[in-house]
């Protein structure tokens, strides 16, 4: 299989230029590509905290202990003496870097329920509602981001499977096809479960009509102009 550095490359390497496309479609300011680019590269590694020693799994648990702790200094560092509020938010970071975490690898198992599009699918409709309840994007940002995150994490699914045809050796590995599936048919209840929690997610999501004419306009451009405005968009977006 592919290992982190790979898939954090090519995740980059695609999302990137997808967000200047979206920005220079006019769908996405400089600033809200540059956000599309970094959820496309985060969703890149989302399929692998299922791997108990993936560089990935510390990786995420660590931006979720801090962005509990940083949740925890925000409602309460006005209602409690500093000190605690530190306190506090060092156990927040502890508790989701230990506990949750050990919890969490009891109950995952590598290229299973997670490495499937439902779970892509719970990916981007989490990472859509924190956009938008936790960081206060707007509804179409935070669209973006769900669907950047889903991009990424099929992306990942896909070299995983790529990973499996051996090419030099014109052989297909065992692990074929254990990557990119629809959900894990062995756990029936699991997967209804990933698909309710997505439903409700997506169900509790703003508004969606921003990006409606994304898909039935393009603006009417010569080759030319098209190659200038993005030209324009990637020179917006990395400086």
């Amino acid at each position: 299989m592919a290992d982190f550095k790979t898939h954090t490359t090519v995740a980059a390497a695609l999302s990137a230029p997808l967000a200047a496309t979206v920005a220079m479609s006019g769908f996405a300011s400089p600033q809200e590509a540059v956000v599309y680019a970094a959820a496309g590269t985060l969703g890149g590694l989302l399929p692998d905290i299922d791997a108990d020693d993936s560089i990935a799994i510390r990786l995420v648990f660590r931006l979720f202990g801090a962005l509990a702790a940083g949740l925890i200094v925000l409602f309460w560092m006005t209602t409690l003496p500093h000190w605690q509020v530190l306190l506090l938010a060092a156990a927040g970071f502890l508790l989701v870097l230990y506990p949750i975490r050990w919890l969490f690898e009891q109950y995952t198992i590598h290229r299973g329920l997670l490495h499937s599009l439902l779970a892509n699918l719970l990916f981007a409709s989490v990472s859509l509602l924190m956009a938008y309840h936790l960081f206060k994007l707007g509804a179409r940002a935070s669209w973006g981001v769900g669907g950047f995150v889903f991009f990424g994490a099929t992306v990942h699914l896909l070299l995983d499977e790529i990973y499996s045809v051996d090419l030099s050796g014109m052989r297909i590995k065992r692990s074929f096809g254990s990557a990119l599936k629809l959900t894990d048919w062995s756990q029936p209840l699991a997967s209804l479960g990933l698909l309710l929690v997505s439903m409700l997610g997506i169900w509790l999501a703003p508004e969606a009509g921003a990006w409606r004419g994304a898909f039935v306009w393009l603006p009417d451009l010569a080759p030319v102009e098209w190659f200038e405005r993005g030209l324009e968009s990637l020179r917006l977006l990395w400086s």
